[in-house]
């Protein structure tokens, strides 16, 4: 009973909210003690920023534990570029530790939802039920194809 109840009293999040300059350090680094924090920084005109919003809605009601943030990106860093979106900077107890800046940084639109809480559970924000990460399946394949081609290959 008591384990139901210190999970309950960590469940406090459930949703991605926005945030301006202002309310960053009170949101960002006042966020308290055992607190992981997602901020991402997006465009609403940028797909991928969109996109990525969506996925981080989804994880927000799965992980209620964690805290999602969001601000557009010129609204919370002045003058931040263009080409940085989309970014979420990672922190704990208010601290930051980890950074995804840019489209590379999340395979461009190639992006899946699963593929982005395999990243954040590397990170150690989260406890992902995944098994293993979905993004290394294809690669595997891809990689093992490409050597599987040259195998008794004595033409060179």
């Amino acid at each position: 009973m008591q384990e139901l109840r210190e999970q309950a009293a960590k469940e406090i999040f459930g949703e991605v909210r926005d945030i301006s300059a202002v309310d960053y350090v009170e949101q960002v680094n006042n966020a308290g003690a055992g607190v992981w924090v997602v901020l991402h920084l997006y465009k609403p005109s940028v797909p991928l920023c969109t996109m990525i919003n969506n996925y981080l809605y989804s994880l927000s009601k799965k992980f209620r534990d964690v805290k999602f943030l969001k601000s557009i990106s010129d609204t919370c860093i002045e003058n931040y570029p263009d080409k940085n979106l989309p970014t979420i900077f990672v922190y704990y107890e208010g601290q930051m530790k980890h950074k995804l800046i840019g489209p590379e940084a999340f395979g461009n639109l190639n992006c899946k939802a699963d593929e982005l809480e395999w990243m954040l559970s590397e990170m150690g924000v989260l406890k992902t039920d995944l098994e293993c990460n979905p993004r290394k399946k294809v690669e595997d394949v891809l990689l093992s194809s490409l050597r599987g081609s040259f195998v008794g290959n004595d033409d060179w």
